[in-house]
């Protein structure tokens, strides 16, 4: 994810590449510049083309823009709700840490949940992202949970396995057992959310829609303006090429808010985040915060 700690200029913003979608839709952007440079040559040196007028285009163009901020708003909900429910998972683990010195009285079996906890963050961080393993992972998470068939619930299933044992064993009261099975509850049910947007792409029929009729556009738009634009038409072509092809990339990015992109959620951070707050209870030295370099945070 991109980050800042200070408001770029504005001759930063209109010249900056890192995060931009520029370099993904360039090709896209230089073919509909040559071809709208094609038609204006064969129109004002080989044949005079059939000359539609704006007016169509103008339509078209507000029916299209109004269909792809329609994409973008649903695509940005996604992206939201994906962290909120890392801001939730962040929240239960500080919870979580907090009941634990409450409620479980053995030393051990306190620091086997956290580390636990902080086993399943991460490996729900790879399974979202569909990444093998890392030293991050490897450091909370011995190699079982990381080869189980599902190693965030695996992780989970060891912790509900951990506070039986305690409640057997009578370190842990009735109550004390009912909030932390309500807290693991609540992890779950984040961890769901999150699976839920991961595996659920927006449909494919707004994507196909979306690029056809951009392209469409685009190569039919020089027919409208190249009477009163004349060779000022590539570079309007240009720029509405580089309006249309870049909110629908936008939304590609935004749409799956796990992965490993510039506009992608910074969850190794949140994940660092976690292992800050819960360094004190588990008697360690709170590691330093991911800072962004060149300005991306993963």
């Amino acid at each position: 994810m991109i980050v800042g700690r200070r408001r770029k200029s504005s001759f930063e913003l209109l010249f900056s590449l890192r995060g931009s979608v520029l370099p993904h839709i360039a090709p896209w952007v230089a073919v509909m510049v040559l071809w709208t440079c094609l038609v204006v040559w064969i129109d004002q040196h080989v044949i005079r083309l059939t000359h539609t007028g704006t007016s169509a285009f103008a339509v078209f163009g507000i029916a299209l823009s109004l269909f792809l901020g329609f994409r973008n708003n649903a695509a940005y909900d996604r992206w939201w709700e994906g962290r909120k429910l890392w801001g939730q998972l962040i929240t239960d683990s500080r919870a979580l840490a907090r009941e634990t010195e409450i409620f479980l009285t053995e030393p051990a079996a306190r620091e086997r949940v956290l580390r636990l906890h902080m086993a399943f963050l991460h490996l729900h961080r790879l399974n979202l992202r569909g990444v093998p393993a890392d030293a991050a992972a490897r450091n909370w998470a011995d190699a079982d949970l990381i080869a189980a068939t599902h190693p965030p619930c695996a992780a989970l299933d060891r912790m509900a396995a951990v506070l039986a044992d305690a409640r057997e064993k009578n370190l842990l009261d009735g109550y004390g057992a009912r909030m932390l099975a309500e807290r693991m509850a609540s992890v779950a049910l984040a961890q769901a959310g999150c699976e839920r947007i991961a595996t659920t792409p927006l449909p494919f029929v707004y994507s196909l829609l979306i690029y056809r009729t951009s392209v469409l556009y685009c190569l039919l738009m020089p027919l409208g303006f190249v009477e009163t634009t004349g060779w000022l038409t590539p570079l309007l072509a240009g720029v509405v090429a580089y309006m249309f092809f870049g909110l629908a990339e936008v939304t590609e990015e935004l749409e799956s808010p796990f992965m490993q992109t510039m506009n992608s959620l910074p969850l190794d951070a949140m994940c660092r985040t976690v292992e800050i707050s819960l360094a004190p209870h588990l008697g360690m030295e709170a590691p330093a915060p991911l800072t962004p370099v060149k300005s991306y945070l993963g």
